[in-house]
């Protein structure tokens, strides 16, 4: 009988209260034993055509309308009914309040795992770790997007739907370039600031004149001149400029003042999720550890039966499996299990290492309070960083991991380095520089424009281990370029070590 009465719940169904008196269970275990620090949490139950609705528009409660939102969720959908791909069972949101989707679907037990792993996990993560804190505004993202919402939904009225859906097809090709990688953006706005935004940006559409753009072409200078001129413009317009999507919507000549906001929606949203991107092994190991270390304190204390306890083990385990490299099945490493395997390698070498252990990580190693070293690590690390940091010789071992060199002029691929004692770092070095994602993305930059010349945009790839861009990808981003600047658009590819010019080419 007392069993029983501790239980938390019995059977797979749930309701509310269920969920209250588990939410306070295992925030009690989050927040007492693990010292989580978390926003605020909105739990929602949705159904599974709100989930794949969810999947189209990147996981946003709130969206612009876009014809590339449909096709994603026709696509998710297809795959969904034919069986083919199942979907999440939670979706979080990076805001203050932290929100949470749980799945009608889901049992209690799943219910109970999920709000462990994202109201708690990733709400930590997202609070806690520098990239978020110096990056991203959890508490004016919500209503920057409810303002993003009804900005587009207002251009459409009053410019049409095809002028608005032209430039954002363009903003979106360009994403990936349009965020700052080595420094901060500016800070969202605040709702005054976006009111008075707001009505500048229809005074100015009232007081727009087109004749500006015809600015006579400058005469001829000689080449000291024009050389002076050329440095002289490069400071002015802060060149070279890594974030093309800022300088578009900057200093284009064709853009109307809604069109230059439009831009900025999409470069606000892509450097929301750029953070994401960088921490995607730690963020899914820190919510996949939080889970598994508060599920096993509930069943611990009798809080959940054995039978629930098996199908968040079953669940959780479909969450690390992680394919060996000539399985069918291999999609790489799977994050979730690369994360909590290093954070349960943090916890055994901090309790109880072994030589080895102590050799390569002489401050953490056998001191005890693994605790501490995993909030330190999840609040100032990315995943390179923290690879490179953490990764041990045991867990390379474990994971038979090792380096294979694959050139494009050799016939063969060579297996560089082993889990040997020479191996090790460099298998380390390699793992982590694979999630450098500014390393990994083209280093494409605006070097030069004359502005009272041809107006030429001319853009610089820094390329890197030869590896050029796609022809037909990059023809077809150029054209959007061109779009958004109106004027002549050049590449030229440089050697990133050597300086030598690899290609040039142009959208005119």
């Amino acid at each position: 009988m007392s069993t029983t009465s501790t239980l938390l719940f019995s059977g797979s169904d749930w309701n509310f209260k269920t969920l209250a008196r588990v939410y306070d269970a295992i925030e009690e275990i989050a927040l007492g034993e693990l010292k989580l620090d978390v926003y605020p949490n909105q739990l929602e139950i949705i159904s599974s055509e709100q989930m794949l609705d969810a999947y189209s528009s990147v996981g946003m409660p709130l969206m612009y309308q876009h014809w590339s939102f449909g096709k994603r969720f026709v696509y998710e959908e297809h795959l969904y009914r034919k069986g083919r791909r199942g979907l999440a069972y939670e979706l979080v949101i990076n805001s203050n309040p932290c929100i949470t989707y749980l799945m009608e679907e889901n049992t209690m037990a799943m219910q109970a795992l999920v709000t462990a792993h994202a109201a708690f996990g990733h709400n930590h993560f997202f609070k806690n770790n520098y990239l978020f804190r110096q990056w991203t505004d959890a508490s004016a993202i919500l209503s920057y997007l409810e303002f993003a919402k009804k900005y587009i939904a207002r251009c459409e009225e009053r410019h049409g739907m095809a002028a608005v859906e032209a430039i954002l097809d363009s903003a979106h090709a360009l994403m990936d370039q349009g965020v700052f990688r080595y420094r901060r953006p500016p800070r969202l706005s605040s709702e005054r600031e976006r009111e008075r935004i707001r009505e500048r940006l229809e005074y100015e559409e009232q007081t727009y004149n087109d004749l500006w753009r015809t600015l006579p072409v400058a005469p001829g200078r000689d080449a000291k001149k024009a050389e002076e001129e050329v440095s002289e413009r490069k400071r002015s317009l802060k060149l070279p400029e890594e974030n093309l999507l800022y300088f578009l919507e900057k200093n284009s000549l064709i853009l109307e003042p809604w069109q230059r906001e439009l831009i900025r929606i999409v470069r606000v949203i892509a450097q929301y999720f750029y953070p994401q991107r960088q921490t995607k092994v730690m963020n899914e190991g820190c919510a996949t550890f939080v889970h598994y270390f508060i599920m096993n304190r509930l069943y611990d204390q009798d809080r959940i039966t054995e039978g629930a306890m098996l199908e968040i083990l079953h669940s959780h385990s479909n969450v690390i499996f992680q394919p060996d490299f000539d399985d069918p099945r291999f999609p790489g490493i799977n994050p979730y299990a690369l994360g909590l395997a290093i954070m349960q390698d943090i916890q055994r070498i901090s309790t109880d290492p072994t030589a080895e252990d102590r050799d390569w990580f002489p401050q953490i190693a056998g001191k005890g309070d693994w605790l501490e070293v995993l909030l330190d690590s999840w609040a100032n690390h990315r995943d390179e960083s923290f690879i490179l940091q953490y990764l041990s010789p045991a867990l390379i071992r474990k994971m038979r991991l090792f380096v294979l060199r694959d050139r494009a002029d050799d016939p063969y691929c060579e297996v560089a380095s082993i889990h040997n004692e020479r191996g090790y770092e460099a298998v380390r070095a390699a793992l982590a520089r694979s999630y450098d994602v500014a390393a990994n993305l083209p280093d494409i930059q605006v070097v030069d424009v004359d502005l009272l010349g041809d107006r030429r945009l001319r853009l610089q790839h820094r390329v890197k281990n030869g590896i050029l861009l796609e022809k037909e990808t990059r023809d077809e981003t150029l054209r959007h370029v061109r779009r958004l600047w109106g004027y002549d658009v050049s590449l030229v590819g440089i050697d990133s070590e050597t300086g030598e010019m690899l290609y040039e080419c142009s959208s005119g």
